[in-house]
């Protein structure tokens, strides 16, 4: 009965361990400025319909094909685009949209995945893609496979105002919106940080709302103002890339996927000289400081494979006694302890390959507790 006793404190410590992780353990740990992931995503939308919003498609493009230079793979990330620019029939080069006059890099061109296009881009889809409430039948590409261990590149780009942004000048979408979505997320596990990004007229104020943790948001201006394009394309007839966004490229465009480049140095990028708005920054929601965050752990890609090892003194004290007790009362190995060493091995040795998710852990050792107690009962 005290084996059996015993083996049951074994796994209730086990219990305790796997509930002890997620987003607000992290929180409490401001002294490590790692950002400890092991997977990137980013999602990119244009929310613009017509020819005359070329320059938000532009942008968005823009950002698609810089965090794909910098190792993102398609499959990580998210195209959301509006309105298909490249083949309006106003566009004197068609198939094609360029984000500078000189017309040096096609951004359409062959390799270009876009998974929601047209009237597929809608609130209630954005939505949906952050928080992953789909029906079993919604390709898995179209959706965000994040976990506890991602960090999310999200920009948004369009026509916006104080805590709202048009989707296609048919719907809007709200601060708070966006605000309980990414509670939704944070709840569910489906980050471990994002970078939130907006161009838009007012900007700053669609990230005043955000309360969820681990949450760095920049906006292109303050409420009451416009934001405002670079240049234009006599060619096209019309303006190509905005403001904000031409500066974030221009200093993306300077560094490569293995940069240690800090967020500070792109934030100061973002003069009211250059972008001819104000531009906002809010970091309290984010627990490192950005002069110490790389820019390439949200804009580059990272393939770390995570071992989790388990070196746990309160279980290996509870083992010794399980072991003084067997010695005592039985010569012979118990068959708790065959099944034990066999399924688990040594526990200071042990490595896992494979990620188990808490909710995982938590589930097996409240079943194998729940096994353990039937046993318990049974024997006395």
């Amino acid at each position: 009965m005290k084996i059996v006793t015993l083996w049951i404190w074994v796994f209730l410590a086990a219990l305790g361990r796997a509930s002890d992780s997620g987003p607000d353990h992290v929180l409490e740990n401001d002294i490590n400025n790692d950002s400890h992931h092991t997977n990137n995503w980013a999602v990119l939308v244009s929310t613009s319909r017509f020819w005359f919003n070329y320059r938000h498609m532009a942008n968005v493009l823009s950002l698609y094909r810089t965090v794909k230079r910098m190792g993102i793979p398609d499959s990580q990330i998210i195209l959301m685009l509006s309105d298909d620019i490249a083949c309006n029939p106003r566009n004197a080069f068609p198939g094609t949209v360029f984000n500078n006059m000189d017309q040096a890099i096609d951004l359409y061109g062959e390799s270009v995945e876009v998974d929601y296009r047209g009237y597929e881009v809608t609130v209630e889809n954005f939505v949906r893609l952050l928080t992953d409430r789909w029906d079993s039948n919604h390709p898995r590409s179209k959706r965000l496979m994040t976990d506890e261990n991602s960090n999310i590149f999200i920009y948004l780009t369009g026509h916006g105002g104080n805590e709202f942004l048009k989707f296609q000048d048919a719907e809007e979408i709200g601060a708070y919106d966006i605000a309980d979505a990414f509670e939704q997320m944070y709840e569910k596990k489906r980050y471990n940080e994002i970078f939130f990004m907006i161009d838009t007229c007012q900007a700053n104020s669609m990230y005043e709302r955000f309360y969820s943790p681990n949450i760095l948001a920049v906006g292109s201006s303050k409420v009451d103002e416009s934001s405002y394009s670079h240049h234009s394309d006599l060619d096209l007839g019309v303006a190509v890339i905005d403001r904000f966004t031409y500066y974030t490229l221009e200093f993306l465009e300077k560094i490569d996927k293995n940069s240690n480049v800090t967020m500070d140095k792109l934030f100061d990028e973002y003069t009211f000289e250059n972008v001819h708005s104000t531009p906002g920054i809010r970091t309290d929601l984010f627990r490192r400081n950005v002069s110490e965050v790389r820019l390439t752990d949200f804009f580059g890609n990272v393939q770390d494979m995570e071992v989790d090892t388990a070196q746990d003194e309160k279980i290996m004290h509870i083992m010794n006694e399980v072991h003084k007790q067997e010695a005592q009362e039985s010569p012979r190995e118990s068959q708790a302890e065959v099944t034990f060493k066999s399924t688990y091995g040594k526990l200071d040795e042990r490595t896992a390959l494979v990620k188990v998710s808490g909710t995982q852990k938590r589930l097996i050792a409240g079943f194998t507790a729940c096994v353990l107690v039937g046993l318990w009962v049974i024997a006395k």
